[in-house]
């Protein structure tokens, strides 16, 4: 059993950590060093204080090195920075970024949780007053003072992230018109490019200008004003940037120390959470993790995870043999009315994989409708062919979101199949889903599939020459449709099936996909060679979306941050 434990970083890893040991053993020796000012804050609800929903800062603050003393009697030095590690002596260098000594301390066993730092591209003009990065509390009080001296009337966001999401929400709660500039072609690159299009038409809705498929070549002052250049030639003015790009573990200390760096760039460790060194150990945002679903190594930077890392760590330090067997990725995320969620792989990731898969689109409400306040869900489910095993599930809406993918999340994790899921016996009241809830849906939908009881095509597999069959009513086809499509309802399919080629595969839509399998089941039993569109009309919507709607609305927000491209 180690006397001596020292730990490098605390938040949710470093903190969770030591708290563990502390339970399990009274004896031992348990030190903590971290080099900013708090041992453990609310990483995640920092975007949130800045927009004033958390009004307290001390709310972020949940230990202090006093409170965790006197609860754990575990010691903590803040701004104590670990400099050096000498792992043939089992030491550590430590400098004490108050007073600038250096000193040295003995371990047993040693925990690394040193996290990611936000990263800083080379940007010329990078370091101009008024650009930001948020990842501690110290950086929220530089925004907020920022904003309260400044009075900062627009906001550049550089990154459609989780965090470059959250700031643009709560920048926009401060009042000040916000624009997002993202490489990628979409907002929130980890979701698929369909799913993410239900988040843009909301950012657009809620006044959000958005620059997408675009990068910023340089930042210069002018005046009171930092004039962003971006690669399309536009000239964007504001007053205060954040940049929100992305993450790198934090691995300077392990190189340092040779111990083995993963193909990701985070630390490497074995199932244990040991590092190339069995004496030390790594946990956190620092390492690279096995994608439970896929097997690879990966990087997944989440406060869930870390913590039961810290967790896993104290028990094997204290004699226990835990198995870390990996990170699905579950997150969900606020975007002003819209709950955003994900878990497993997406479809972005299984296509540069050999696993054959299929996928379901389908739009149901929260709750059952003719109970007050339904609101509909944007589910895509995501299973191996012809096994039915479920890989991942992208989740847009509002109400019951985070319920669903919490369900999708332990289906996951059990090895559940879509055949599984018909099963699932959920809560069921009016107010909060349906006898048929939308997991239970999403097993029905996808069983079908495999079942054979229709066949289903999707909406970026369909050809120019393809027939496409419309069964909504004719007033929703006169709304909208799909060029080319011919209208026939459902309700008169059977009596109009002389209308219909049978030289050719139909291809039916409706509105989400429940009228055309119907229409589907008709057609097959009548000879017709037919499919079905997954997720209808909607979910053709959200294919369409390669271009953000060009409204007056979206052009004048556009313009407001625009400054003439000879400045």
């Amino acid at each position: 059993m180690a006397k001596r434990i020292l730990i490098v970083g605390g938040v949710a890893g470093g903190a969770t950590a030591a708290a563990r040991l502390r339970r399990l053993d009274e004896t031992a020796e348990i030190i903590m060093f971290e080099r900013g000012d708090h041992i453990s804050f609310a990483n995640c609800g920092l975007p949130y204080h800045i927009g004033g929903i958390i009004e307290s800062r001390d709310d972020l603050l949940l230990q202090t090195p006093e409170s965790f003393k006197r609860r754990f009697n575990v010691e903590v030095r803040v701004r104590n920075e670990v400099t050096e590690i000498d792992p043939a002596m089992k030491q550590l260098e430590i400098k004490d970024l108050s007073t600038g000594r250096y000193y040295t301390e003995a371990y047993d066993k040693l925990i690394l949780s040193p996290g990611a730092a936000p990263t800083r591209p080379p940007i010329p003009g990078i370091d101009l007053d008024g650009i930001f990065t948020l990842r501690s509390v110290r950086d929220t009080d530089r925004i907020n003072d920022y904003i309260v001296k400044r009075k900062p009337k627009r906001a550049l966001i550089v990154g459609a992230g989780y965090i470059g999401l959250e700031m643009a929400e709560n920048l926009r709660r401060r009042g000040m018109l916000v624009a997002v500039v993202e490489m990628a072609d979409q907002v929130l690159p980890v979701m698929d490019r369909e799913m993410a299009s239900f988040i843009q038409l909301q950012l657009q809705k809620q006044n959000i200008a958005l620059w997408l498929g675009d990068t910023v070549a340089d930042f210069r002052q002018l005046d009171s004003k930092l004039v962003v250049g971006l690669n399309s030639a536009a000239q964007l003015n504001c007053e205060m940037v954040v940049l929100a790009t992305g993450v790198r573990p934090e691995v300077e200390l392990a190189k340092q120390t040779a111990l083995e760096i993963g193909t990701t760039g985070g630390i490497k460790v074995n199932e244990k959470l040991q590092t190339s060194d069995p004496d030390i150990y790594a946990i956190g945002d620092a390492i690279e993790v096995k994608d439970f679903n896929l097997g690879n190594p990966t990087l997944i930077p989440l406060a869930g995870p870390a913590n039961k890392q810290g967790r896993m760590v104290a028990d094997n330090i204290c004699g226990g043999n835990r198995q870390y067997n990996g990170t699905q990725g579950t997150a969900v995320i606020q975007v002003f009315d819209l709950t955003v969620a994900m878990t497993g792989a997406s479809e972005k990731t299984l296509a540069e994989t050999n696993i054959e898969y299929e996928k379901v689109y389908l739009h149901p409400a929260n709750h059952v409708g003719y109970y007050p306040g339904a609101e509909q869900m944007h589910i895509k489910l995501l299973f191996t062919k012809p096994q039915g095993k479920i890989l991942g599930a992208q989740i847009v809406g509002s109400k019951g979101v985070d319920k669903r993918i919490d369900i999708f999340a332990v289906a996951i994790r059990a090895g559940l199949t879509v055949f599984d899921l018909q099963q699932l016996e959920l809560a069921y009241a009016p107010p909060y889903g349906s006898g048929k809830d939308a997991v239970n849906m999403a097993g029905f939908v996808a069983s079908n599939i495999l079942e054979q009881n229709v066949d289903v095509v999707h909406w970026n597999q369909l050809g120019d020459g393809d027939f496409i069959l419309d069964v909504r009513t004719a007033a929703e086809f006169n709304r909208a449709h799909v060029p080319l499509s011919v209208n026939i309802p459902v309700d008169e399919l059977r009596n109009r099936l002389d209308e219909l080629p049978k030289d050719v595969s139909i291809n039916a839509y409706c509105g989400v996909g429940i009228r055309s399998y119907i229409a589907c089941r008709i057609l097959t039993q009548n000879g017709f060679v037919v499919r079905n569109i997954s997720g209808g009309f909607i979910t053709y919507r959200a294919f369409e979306s390669k271009e953000l709607p060009d409204t007056q609305t979206a052009r004048r927000l556009r313009e407001d941050f625009c400054l003439p491209a000879t400045l």
